[in-house]
């Protein structure tokens, strides 16, 4: 089987996603960070950031285009997009500061177990992992939108929405470490 090359368009995705991050905090934090104009600006390009990110992963499974590069450098554009939007709006006050933690430390805790076993493997995202990264998206989207300027029932909406987040972070985070485990014990000991 070829290998795909790693300058394709499922990577070159997944770049324009690392570059949209600055330009996303850049927008998020004009002004005093509460700038109707600038938080929509910042929301379409963290729209832009996550759609690429659904793009990216889609061509590169239909056309072949898996690399070892992708496979790396894809979750940490996810989460250098979700970590800086977090912190962003913890910053800002927008979003209080225990949420962020609990996404963080597990977005990174699966970053490192996913690290931790690469020789024997990627740990491929699963079916609640990716319902995760949506729901995470749709809420902070929401959050970076200018909420107060619209009406009190989408500030409602946004809250329902960020706690399924929390609830699906934490869900699926102690899935994986589970699934980790049970895979661990299975494979036989390297000496």
């Amino acid at each position: 089987m070829p290998r795909a090359r790693v300058a394709n368009l499922a990577n070159v995705l997944t770049g324009v996603r690392f570059i949209l991050v600055p330009v996303f905090l850049a927008f998020l934090f004009v002004g005093d960070g509460h700038e109707i104009v600038w938080r929509v600006s910042a929301f379409a390009v963290f729209a832009v950031a996550v759609i690429t990110d659904r793009f990216d992963g889609a061509l590169a499974r239909s056309y072949g285009m898996v690399t070892e590069f992708g496979t790396l450098a894809d979750p940490i554009a996810d989460k250098a997009l979700i970590g800086s939007a977090l912190i962003g709006l913890s910053m800002l006050g927008d979003l209080p500061w225990w949420i962020t933690v609990v996404i963080l430390v597990r977005e990174l805790g699966i970053t490192l177990l996913r690290l931790a076993v690469l020789r024997h493997g990627v740990i491929p995202a699963s079916r609640g992992g990716k319902l995760k990264t949506l729901v995470q998206a749709v809420a902070i989207g929401l959050f970076v939108l200018p909420l107060h300027a619209w009406p009190a029932i989408w500030l409602t909406v946004a809250w329902v929405i960020m706690w399924a987040a929390v609830v699906l972070t934490v869900l699926t985070g102690a899935d994986y470490v589970i699934s980790a485990i049970r895979d661990s014990r299975g494979r036989p000991a390297h000496h």
